[in-house]
């Protein structure tokens, strides 16, 4: 009976890495016309219209008591487009502080807005990402989680009398893995005010890898490596849902990635960790 010889390629998803053609990674494809008419973005600042380009007044600010007093004209001084999403961008920062003000990790989502002002649309790496990504696979105790799954899975088909485990049975570790649940910044109440649920919440695709193994008359030890990769960037269907539409964060995030006038580029977001794993014999 042949082992398996490691590292190797246990678990990928369906939905592929480094994929440029989902509708979130879209920039500047949308003129004002539509994002008022189909999605109802017409108020979208505090500070700025994006449409007129124009310093809002206190009675053109939607969150005043005296919005619209002076008939909608605008009192404010006309500005440029980089002045203007300058302006956006800084609400932006400022309107993260629901979303993430406990923990380790909640300026990262800053971090991330800062990467997406540069609108280079290159990868974002950070260790504190990292950070996050490796406590949610050791924190996680959902049913079914992917760490616990793995683990009964390798401890049922460890084979001792070889030290190690059968190549043939690859297959069925994947297939255990296949019926988990999957590690995303989804809890109910944590990854909402940590600045995790904002920044990454779902991981759009995971590779899972068993780097090594090592089985002796004991027992077994084996190194698990999780690579995760989201898109930083919205979509129509998250724009439409009243989660999302109802907050001035998500408003001016869609209107700066995919306004014709902006059009700052979205981005992959990647994230590595290992995890040991063991069983007795």
């Amino acid at each position: 009976m042949t082992n398996a010889v490691f590292p190797q390629t246990i678990f990928t998803t369906q939905r592929r890495f480094n994929d440029y053609s989902t509708n979130d990674m879209r920039y500047g494809d949308m003129s004002e016309e539509r994002l008022k008419r189909e999605f109802g973005l017409n108020n979208i600042s505090n500070i700025v219209d994006p449409y007129t380009l124009s310093r809002l007044s206190t009675f053109d600010n939607p969150q005043s008591r005296f919005a619209g007093s002076r008939g909608g004209c605008h009192r404010g001084r006309s500005i440029s487009i980089h002045e203007c999403a300058e302006y956006l961008f800084k609400e932006l920062q400022a309107t993260t502080l629901p979303y993430a003000f406990v923990g380790p990790y909640r300026n990262l989502i800053n971090e991330m807005l800062t990467h997406f002002q540069r609108s280079t649309g290159s990868p974002f790496t950070n260790a504190q990402l990292n950070a996050a990504w490796l406590e949610k696979l050791l924190s996680d105790n959902s049913v079914k989680n992917t760490k616990s799954i793995i683990e009964s899975t390798l401890a049922l088909f460890i084979n001792f009398e070889t030290r190690g485990l059968p190549q043939k049975r690859l297959k069925d570790i994947t297939s255990a893995i296949s019926g988990s649940v999957l590690p995303k910044f989804n809890s109910s109440i944590l990854d909402k005010i940590n600045g995790m649920g904002i920044s990454v919440h779902d991981v759009h695709a995971i590779k899972i890898e068993i780097i090594n193994l090592n089985v002796n008359e004991r027992g077994w030890k084996a190194s698990v490596g999780f690579t995760g990769q989201d898109h930083f960037g919205l979509d129509t269907e998250d724009i439409r849902k009243k989660k999302f539409n109802q907050f001035q964060f998500f408003k001016i995030w869609f209107v700066l990635q995919r306004f014709s006038r902006f059009g700052f580029r979205p981005f992959l977001t990647n994230m590595e960790a290992v995890i040991e794993i063991e069983g007795e014999h």
